[in-house]
C-alpha cells in the first residue's frame, strides 16, 4: 500500500514523518530514497521526534551510523539506528559493520541512501521516497509498505489501514 504527501516546508516534511513515526515499532525498517537535499535527514528528525528522541539528530554521513534512544508506546526504551550510506562503496562494508544486528534487531532502523544496500534490505520494510517539488521548499513524499500483501491489525497506522 502506498500513500503520497506534498509538503511546502521542512516542518511539513517532519510532520509527515512524525505521523509515520507514531506507528513504528520494534523491528521496523525504514528505507529512505532521494537525491541530495531531498529532505531525508529532515524526515529522520521527524521520525525521531515521534519516538521522543532527546539526542541531537544529525546525518551520520562520515560515521555511517548514529544511535539514538527513544521511547516506545508503553514507555520503554527504544533504540533507533540511523544509517547514512552515501559514502558506502559496497555491500562488503555493510557486512564489516555487522548490519544484520541493526536491521534484524530489536530497535528501529532508518537508512538514508538505502539503494546502496538494496539486496540486503529485509523483505518487510517501509520504502520512503523524497523528491524536490516545484519550489525550493516543496517536497513530494511517497511511503510504501513493502513485503506485506495483507496488512494486519498488528500493523496499524496510516499505511496499515
Amino acid at each position: 500500500m502506498k500513500v503520497s504527501h506534498h509538503t511546502t516546508s521542512e516542518q511539513g516534511t517532519r510532520q509527515v514523518a512524525r505521523a509515520m513515526g507514531a506507528t513504528l515499532r520494534r523491528g521496523d525498517v525504514v528505507a529512505l530514497y532521494g537525491d541530495l537535499g531531498a529532505g531525508k535527514t529532515q524526515f529522520v528528525k521527524g521520525l525521531c521526534e515521534a519516538l521522543l528522541v532527546r539526542d541531537l539528530v544529525t546525518s551520520p554521513t562520515f560515521v555511517i551510523l548514529n544511535r539514538y534512544t527513544g521511547v516506545e508506546g508503553g514507555g520503554g526504551e527504544l533504540l533507533i539506528f540511523h544509517f547514512d550510506l552515501y559514502r558506502v562503496e559496497n555491500e562488503e562494508e555493510m557486512y564489516d559493520l555487522g548490519y544484520e544486528e541493526f536491521l534484524f534487531g530489536n530497535g528501529i532502523c532508518v537508512i538514508e541512501w538505502a539503494d546502496r544496500l538494496q539486496s540486503l534490505l529485509p523483505a518487510l520494510r517501509y520504502d520512503v521516497t523524497l523528491s524536490l517539488g516545484e519550489t525550493e521548499e516543496e517536497r513530494n513524499i511517497s511511503i510504501n509498505l513493502v513485503g506485506l500483501h495483507n496488512p494486519s491489525p498488528n500493523h496499524s497506522g496510516e499505511l496499515r489501514q
